[in-house]
């Protein structure tokens, strides 16, 4: 230790200590002990200037109680590590003690903004045991409202990640084409989140009176405000210095970290479940996977931000392809009275009550179901004993495992740097913990 640090810590004596010590102005010096310095890194050796930092539980760029772990040289970022469970709820336990009807219920909260693909998965899931095939019509109704609700969970990310690197104005923008497409959806479902509409066996209503032209006028304002944000944000210098080249990581470490969705498409590799393992009416529709090859912030924004003009495209074919017919089974084992004949016929009364009280029962078996979220593939297994309830409800939460790439892309970024590279991670914590 040089003479200048030694007569630094100059260690003091138990009363200098315990009262401080007075220096020659007066003032009162508090002076703690040498190993008290090295703990708390009052005075640190040159050849090790480090310190851990927390960002989070509340710091408004983890989105959510999401806490970060950080050792800094200076502003350089040596190392991070996400520390999570801060908002754990116990959904897979809570729908093991749920019947299938009151299933969707619990599913729906966990990425609270990807509920309708949270109710999708689970409904697929269930549909699998019970061997049951959905009408025509209640396949492109549930194709054009995940998109729906995808082109909305990527408006916001526009909105907080423009924030988050300190494009404000997009904050206002973002959330601007976001209230029309919730809009929408409360039009069709009746709730602007958490719907609740996606049953098993089909959905929970019809589409309403004047849903095309609506639509239709949400996709046309949402396409002009995509073009809006790629003029304010793609051609600024700034923006790009901020997220280009940030945050990168390869297709190798995205594989084995198992991170889906816009990250993995970042790096080069064009994986979606919506091509490579098409479900629903997605092989019957135009549309393409966007995908880039440096891996960085720029990239994924890029991604998320066409990927909503693909979904305008889905939308638009399904307003203009929308067969007649039900919108949900006729199969009276799972699929409730209609509403009038409940005020008509006692029989009808009993079987609603009976049916979303006791639910009904599922045949023995296992399934693992799994579509494309906004945020990579979302995963639903579920086994069944031949009862009522699932005896084991598993989710796999695709921002559980794009978090962990956090420690792959941070380390060696500034702290500002930091905020960006975890915004362009688009992690849910609902879903995370569950």
């Amino acid at each position: 230790m040089s003479e200048s640090m030694s007569d630094v810590i100059n260690e003091p004596t138990a009363e200098e200590a315990r009262l401080g010590r007075q220096t020659d102005e007066g003032a009162q010096e508090l002076r703690p002990r040498q190993h008290e310095v090295v703990m708390t890194g009052g005075v640190w050796p040159d050849d090790d200037e480090t310190m851990i930092i927390n960002m989070g539980p509340q710091h408004p760029s983890t989105h959510g109680v999401l806490r970060i772990m950080m050792e800094l040289d200076g502003e350089t970022v040596l190392q991070a590590k996400p520390v999570i469970g801060y908002l754990h709820t116990g959904m897979e336990k809570t729908g093991e003690q749920l019947t299938y009807v009151q299933g969707a219920t619990n599913v729906t909260r966990m990425d609270y903004l990807n509920c309708l693909g949270n109710e999708l998965v689970y409904a697929l899931a269930v549909e699998n045991l019970l061997d049951t095939e959905v009408p025509e019509r209640a396949v492109w109704m549930r194709m054009m409202l995940v998109e729906l609700q995808r082109m909305a969970s990527h408006l916001l990310f526009q909105a907080t990640n423009g924030m988050d690197i300190g494009a404000l104005s997009m904050m206002i923008y973002g959330w601007r084409e976001r209230e029309q497409v919730l809009r929408l959806l409360e039009m069709i479902t009746g709730l602007r989140m958490n719907h609740n509409f996606i049953r098993v066996g089909g959905l929970a209503a019809d589409l309403p009176d004047g849903w095309q032209q609506a639509t239709l006028d949400v996709c046309d304002n949402v396409e002009a405000g995509v073009a809006e944000y790629e003029t304010l944000l793609c051609e600024n210098p700034i923006w790009q210095e901020r997220t280009q080249g940030v945050g990168v990581i390869t297709t190798e470490q995205a594989l084995a970290l198992g991170a889906t969705g816009p990250i993995l498409r970042s790096t080069g590799f064009p994986w979606d479940l919506r091509k490579a393992q098409p479900y629903l009416a997605y092989d019957d529709v135009d549309f393409e996977v966007i995908y880039t090859g440096n891996g960085d912030v720029y990239d994924r924004f890029l991604i998320r931000l066409f990927e909503i003009l693909e979904s305008v495209k889905i939308v638009r074919q399904c307003v203009a392809r929308m067969p007649g017919g039900d919108y949900r089974v006729q199969d009276r084992k799972i699929t409730p009275p209609p509403r009038g004949r409940i005020d008509e016929s006692m029989e009808a009364l009993i079987h609603h009550f009976k049916l979303f009280t006791e639910g009904f029962k599922v045949p023995a078996g296992e399934t693992y179901v799994a579509i494309e979220s906004p945020r990579g593939e979302v995963g639903c297994y579920l086994v069944s004993d031949g009862t009522g309830k699932p005896v084991r409800l598993h989710v796999r939460g695709p921002s559980f495992y794009n978090l962990q790439s956090v420690e792959a892309m941070v380390p060696g970024s500034m702290v500002a740097d930091a905020v960006a590279i975890i915004s362009s991670v688009d992690p849910v914590m609902g879903e995370v913990d569950r």
